[in-house]
């Protein structure tokens, strides 16, 4: 074994919604360290989503939920030939994902507000439309039409 394991770090609720989805959203949203800005941002985002505290996260944590792969292609290489094979996604990587779809489909959109973007971009996602939803859709088709390579996982 070259190291110890590397242990993983357990997610901080966030300070408002005491949420540790909404925590690691705000990680995710940061960018170039400004975390203020991103909790900006979010907070934003959830009190015009829905007045009632709750409510706004339940509705983001449906959304992100509902975004949330189940089965993802990776690479492997196999006698010379490179075959995408299907994997089941473990959850937090699945979360993560998720959050990470949500914010490019919220930044893709232009003319508008992050915080307005990404109200909009939540409730697609809690209805299941919109582009992230596109994208969680698109990665389960491309699973699905390489199940015959299934095999070669193990």
């Amino acid at each position: 074994m070259r190291g110890l394991k590397v242990k993983k770090r357990q997610a901080q609720p966030d300070a408002v919604y005491k949420s540790k989805v909404v925590g690691r959203f705000v990680n995710n949203l940061m960018v170039h360290g400004k975390k203020s800005l991103s909790e900006n941002i979010i907070y934003t985002s959830l009190s015009n989503l829905n007045l009632d505290k709750k409510e706004a996260v339940s509705i983001f944590e449906q959304a992100v939920k509902n975004v949330m792969p189940r089965q993802e292609v990776r690479s492997r290489r196999v006698g010379g030939a490179t075959y995408q094979i299907p994997f089941p996604v473990r959850h937090d990587r699945s979360e993560a994902l998720a959050m990470r779809w949500i914010i490019q489909a919220a930044r893709s959109k232009k003319g508008k507000p992050m915080w307005e973007k990404l109200v909009s971009e939540i409730k697609d996602a809690n209805s299941n439309t919109g582009a992230a939803i596109k994208k969680r859709d698109d990665v389960h088709r491309m699973a699905e039409a390489n199940k015959a390579f299934s095999h070669f996982r193990f």
